[in-house]
């Protein structure tokens, strides 16, 4: 089965498949999947762990490529890795944040590589950690943050650059509940203004917040239908 394929698409996915190793060692991450994202949509990507959903993530974000089928970008151009940094907003299940640098530099650091102006781009980094609720943390380094905060830096840092699409993989997963309706409060205005977004989780309030539900079930993604 597939998910909706539309016809102006930001990413699009055809047949895509994911298999690591080989032989009866062989696992298969990602099996036939189908879908596309066109500006706007917003998507919760549900499923058990290890239903394959962190691999097609990776595989729409250009970071892992499919064994099988095609993936493209039609809507932004060309692939992820080739266009300016921020096009393309992930967010990882562990922070990933460079330790040597503080939240606010961590987080403005896809502008500056982008060639945006040093000013510009750290007013821009405080405004994104204010709007996941961390701007008080913007002078501490990674390692003074409890789990919950460098998650929410994490997803800040993914929003910097209004990107085009954000794909979230369980942004919420270490959040209370009111830190992680501000992650999703912040995700679904990204897509307000036109970006595409994914986000894989667990957590059936947050799925419930965007209208499309996509399902994967032992790496087979079907359109589950409206999320609300």
């Amino acid at each position: 089965m597939t998910a909706t394929v539309t016809a102006t698409a930001l990413i699009r996915a055809e047949h895509v498949a994911r298999t690591y190793g080989r032989g009866p060692a062989a696992v298969a991450a990602v099996r036939n999947a189908t879908c596309s994202l066109a500006p706007g949509m917003q998507v919760a990507l549900t499923g058990r762990s290890g239903s394959g959903k962190s691999t097609l993530l990776h595989i729409l974000a250009g970071l892992d490529s499919p064994t099988a089928g095609a993936v493209s970008w039609p809507g932004l151009g060309g692939a992820p890795t080739s266009l300016s940094p921020g096009t393309v907003g992930f967010v990882f299940q562990s922070a990933s944040l460079i330790p040597t640098l503080d939240v606010a530099e961590n987080v403005a650091l896809p502008l500056l590589l982008a060639g945006q102006d040093p000013r510009r781009a750290a007013a821009a980094a405080h405004a994104a950690l204010g709007a996941v609720g961390v701007g008080g943390v913007a002078d501490k380094l990674p390692d003074e943050l409890s789990g919950g905060q460098s998650q929410r830096v994490a997803v800040a840092r993914a929003l910097v650059g209004r990107p085009r699409v954000v794909l979230a993989d369980e942004p919420t997963g270490q959040l209370d509940h009111h830190s992680a309706a501000l992650v999703v409060d912040a995700l679904l205005a990204a897509a307000e203004t036109g970006a595409a977004v994914v986000v894989a989780t667990h957590d059936e309030a947050v799925a419930e917040r965007l209208p499309t539900r996509w399902t994967m079930t032992d790496g087979r993604l079907a359109a589950g239908g409206s999320g609300r």
